[in-house]
């Protein structure tokens, strides 16, 4: 199951940069003109979870195994994008294939890096990138209403459809996102994602800070956070010169570093797990002498369907699934603990999985 999160933004705002040390890469090229990057980097980042470690301590487990998260590094977007300006067709049809949007903002001066716009306002580049997406959804919207209207007459699916498609036209005739219109439900909110809609994706806004704001942020990232508090979106301050640093250091230098610029972790992993929060994705771990290992389900899901994330037959052939809290588990010190403790519990079908739990599923071949 792979879950993708595009990193977007105008040019110039630190986007590849970001990449190459999420990624620890140098596999897209940062460069200070536009359009560096045209066709999307793909990286794979693990997610920072300390609870694996724990387990796999408790455990002793030869191998540790974390999740991952799949991050795309998509080329700058400039105003008129949704109409083909600066490669626009192609770099949408990139963020359409992503499940959220990471949108990396300016949040400093260099005289030496140009600013495509000419002046530094996050908030304006924001409304420029949104207003693109939204554009976007508009026009390909309106192209696909009249004939869905008239199927939604005799088909009921394509009833729903429209409705959905109605309601997202109401917010993007107003200058809203398309996300605006949907509800909380997960059922509703796959629907919706089925459309395809560019502004109906979560963002994640990550501001790119000077080396000297890397702990706090500053006056541009303040006026950042609070439109993301307006709009019930995630935001993050980063440095990304800072980020590209430390990820070419050895881990035991990493420590260093970031103590002397006064960090107590990377930026990076508030990215990344704000990220994986964005997608509503939780994390679930087996156990065992061999490995220790984290897996990704997206919230609300059921055992089966998280057995089915580690082997299809899983899901097939499920039976139950021997489950233990990740708390009971390292009370217990283990899974004769938790049995001891009477922590051990066995779950059925509808059992719907929690982050942290540690799963061992029983399946018929």
């Amino acid at each position: 199951m792979g879950f993708k999160c595009g990193i977007v933004g105008l040019p110039n705002v630190g986007k590849s940069t970001l990449f190459n040390a999420l990624t620890q890469t140098a596999a897209a090229q940062a460069a200070n003109y536009p359009f560096c990057t045209i066709e999307p980097n793909v990286g794979d980042v693990a997610v920072p979870d300390e609870r694996l470690e724990v387990l796999a301590r408790i455990a002793g487990s030869k191998e540790i195994l974390p999740t991952r998260l799949t991050f795309v590094d998509i080329a700058g977007l400039v105003r008129g994008a949704s109409k083909g300006e600066g490669l626009g067709n192609q770099f949408l049809a990139n963020i359409r294939e992503c499940d959220a949007i990471a949108h990396v903002v300016r949040c400093f001066e260099d005289g030496d890096i140009t600013h495509v716009e000419g002046k530094i306002d996050p908030l304006s580049d924001i409304q420029t990138i949104e207003t693109e997406l939204m554009l976007a959804d508009l026009d390909a919207l309106e192209r696909r209403a009249p004939a869905m209207e008239k199927k939604a007459k005799s088909d009921k699916e394509a009833k729903e459809t429209y409705e959905l498609m109605a309601r997202c036209l109401v917010e993007l005739r107003e200058g809203r996102p398309a996300r605006v219109a949907a509800g909380t439900s997960r059922e509703e909110h796959k629907a919706f994602a089925a459309l395809g809609l560019l502004s109906s994706k979560p963002v994640l806004y990550v501001c790119n800070v000077e080396e000297g704001a890397a702990d706090k942020g500053n006056a541009f990232s303040d006026r950042v956070r609070e439109f993301a508090k307006s709009e019930g979106a995630a935001c993050v301050v980063v440095s990304a010169k800072i980020e590209s640093e430390i990820a070419v250091l050895p881990r035991v230098e990493q420590a260093e570093y970031l103590e002397a610029v006064g960090l107590a972790e990377p930026g990076l992993n508030r990215v990344i797990r704000a990220g994986y929060g964005l997608l509503h994705l939780v994390t679930f771990f087996t156990v065992g002498p061999k490995e220790a290992r984290a897996w990704t389900v997206e919230a609300g899901s059921k055992a089966p369907q998280a057995a089915g994330v580690i082997h299809t037959d899983f899901e097939k052939g499920f039976i139950r699934s021997e489950t233990i809290a990740y708390d009971d588990y390292v009370a217990g010190k283990g899974e004769a603990g938790a049995r001891e403790l009477g922590k051990f519990r066995l779950e059925g079908k509808e059992y719907v999985v929690n982050d942290g739990d540690v799963l061992h599923f029983r399946f018929a071949n």
